[in-house]
């Protein structure tokens, strides 16, 4: 397979490298500096030209059937979607991260934000600046939604069409590659989020080119890829050169990759276990992890299980039913799959086991759903409170800062980061930032933002939701979702930052939860409570947590240990614990409504 895209080669040359069985004929069309025309050579289903008088910054497109189309592998599209691809030098860049060698998964905690409103600005550049704020969280990697370009100025990334090309109004590849040799140089890895199960509606030409979807298969976004029907050798290897473009011109640590249980693929060799064999393959090569984190609502331990296991060997996971069960408990929802939920000991499972449902009936799906996840590593599962999705695709886009009292926060902090997963804070989740984070776009053409609209209201109302939601089409939706940082530093917003910092200071510092191997781990359920004890070598932690709206007693069948945190301290503007801070075996223990406290072994 040949290498794809416009590749500069450095003194004034360049080669330009088509994949497009369905054409016959190919022409480069340079719009500037030089306008002229170059018929591309045919060499099997491929295109080819190499240039000897073509600088970084030329613009072009491609004419085909007399129109002239995007490249479908462009670098950069500096005049949005419908306008000419550009020629970039990957290699004029200076890096300083010579020194980087990635941290493992096991150590990271990952902060996930959306460039357009994580600043003002909403810019890479401005994403900088708020890196030491990262850093002096606790933060060890970045999880940045898609930059693949889209239409317009606004949009989530999920309807990204040109999947090599860094986002314009985010400031391009340049900007990109500043952002993660920032965070580099910081100790922060850098985790991007790519969508490889569908592409947006709106200035897609990547079917022109080659045939890219499939008619066997529909997701929720419009036409499947095509990885498994005719032609589909090509649209993988186009797909896993993407993967590959990430790693290599900007330095990136990790893939998250967007729903996978939206990419169908039948053949003998799945897509993702492929792709899991080329990026190993890829890491021995460059003498360092890079690794492929996975979105998937399926429950399947195959996504995670090791190649020589029959898995495809992606090396972690997001853990829906961790969020549902927590969220579901503290707010009382039932709506939707949270009807799956409710129960305190649904909690205890996802920290015991990782999977809530592992083979059980699911009422929302009204079949079994799941399979094992006991004898999965904890540092295969990425776990969080909330999302861009948990929160996003809400009516009304509440944080959970709005939903949920000022303790039950503290308290669905905790079980988070004392968790033996990956922990993920959603941006501005540290301080309770409360803007709502709703869907929003800018396509062009506008009988597409009503098709959106009208699509989310029916989606909304079939679920039970009557009331006026968020026009995605309104730019002042996108405004109120912006961050603000100013909130940091007042009141309750400003304790919460604090108890995070704490809560990651102890995560860190102390081997029982540094270490995220459950077998040296116990979790009992009395009532609304819950017990959690975890060991490693000479390190032991005993955590309980109430999730019920009384407080209740237990008594302590632990050791004697000492109290380092709990979370309904007057200094965390909690009512006063009720709490010692020294316990012993035998006494008994008062604990408050919606709290915990965190001992360890004295």
């Amino acid at each position: 397979m040949k290498t794809i895209g416009a590749r500069y080669q450095g003194n004034k040359t360049c080669e330009f490298t088509v994949w497009a069985p369905l054409l016959e004929h190919l022409t480069l069309s340079i719009v500037s500096p030089n306008p002229r025309e170059i018929d591309l050579t045919r060499e099997g289903e491929y295109f080819y030209a190499r240039l000897e008088d073509i600088l970084p910054g030329t613009k072009y497109f491609y004419r085909i059937n007399g129109n002239l189309v995007p490249d479908p592998a462009s670098f950069y599209q500096p005049e949005d979607v419908f306008g000419p691809s550009c020629v970039v030098d990957h290699t004029a860049f200076e890096w300083h991260d010579s020194h980087w060698k990635g941290i493992p998964l096991k150590n990271m905690i990952i902060y996930e934000l959306h460039v357009g409103t994580f600043t003002h600005a909403g810019t890479l550049e401005a994403a900088e600046k708020r890196l030491d704020d990262l850093t002096d969280l606790g933060i060890t990697a970045v999880e940045i939604m898609p930059v693949a370009q889209f239409p317009g100025a606004r949009n989530w990334g999920y309807d990204g069409v040109f999947p090599y090309a860094v986002q314009n109004s985010y400031g391009g590849p340049q900007a990109l590659k500043q952002f993660v040799d920032a965070c580099h140089q910081r100790g922060l890895a850098i985790i991007l989020d790519v969508v490889y199960n569908h592409l947006g509606p709106e200035g897609n030409v990547l079917a022109q080119y080659m045939p890219v979807f499939t008619d066997k298969y529909r997701t929720p976004w419009g036409k499947a890829i095509n990885y498994d029907d005719a032609c589909s050798d090509g649209v993988r290897e186009y797909i896993v050169q993407n993967a590959f473009y990430w790693m290599e011109h900007f330095h990136v640590d990790a893939l998250r990759l967007d729903a996978v249980h939206g990419i169908f693929d039948m053949s003998a060799r799945h897509i993702l276990r492929q792709m899991a064999e080329e990026v190993e393959s890829f890491s021995i090569q460059h003498k360092r992890k890079f690794h492929l984190i996975a979105e998937s609502d399926l429950n399947d331990r195959r996504i995670v299980l090791d190649i020589l296991r029959e898995g495809h060997g992606i090396d972690s996971q997001w853990s829906d039913d961790f969020h549902h069960a927590l969220h579901a408990v503290l707010t009382q929802e039932n709506h939707g799959y949270y009807q799956d939920f409710g129960l305190v000991n649904q909690i205890a499972r996802a920290m015991k086991e990782g999977f809530v449902y592992s083979g059980e009936y699911s009422p929302y799906r009204k079949r079994s759903h799941g399979n094992a996840s006991m004898d999965i590593l904890s540092e295969k599962f990425v776990v969080c409170i909330q999302n861009h999705d948990q929160v996003g695709n809400r009516p009304h886009a509440e944080r959970l800062s709005t939903l949920v009292s000022f303790e039950a926060l503290k308290l669905a902090a905790g079980a988070l980061i004392f968790s033996s997963y990956i922990p993920l804070i959603f941006m501005g989740e540290e301080y309770g930032e409360e803007a709502p984070f709703t869907y929003f776009i800018s396509f062009h053409d506008q009988n597409l933002i009503e098709a959106v609209r009208q699509g989310r209201r029916r989606e909304f109302a079939e679920a039970g939701f009557k009331e006026k939601l968020f026009d995605p089409g309104d730019e002042g939706t996108f405004f109120k979702a912006k961050l603000d940082w100013n909130k940091r530093n007042q009141g309750k917003h400003k304790i919460l930052w604090s108890f995070y910092k704490k809560l990651l200071e102890l995560r860190r510092n102390i081997p029982a939860l540094a270490n995220l191997n459950r077998e040296g781990m116990d979790v009992e359920v009395q009532d609304h409570l819950i017990m959690v004890k975890r060991y490693w070598s000479e390190s032991s932690i005993y955590l309980l947590m109430n999730f019920g709206a009384a407080s209740m007693e237990v008594i302590n069948d632990s050791q004697t240990a000492e109290k380092l945190i709990d979370s309904a301290e007057v200094h965390w503007q909690g009512k006063g614990s009720l709490l010692p801070k020294k316990i012993i075996p035998g006494e008994v223990l008062n604990i408050n409504p919606y709290s915990f406290a965190l001992y360890q072994r004295i």
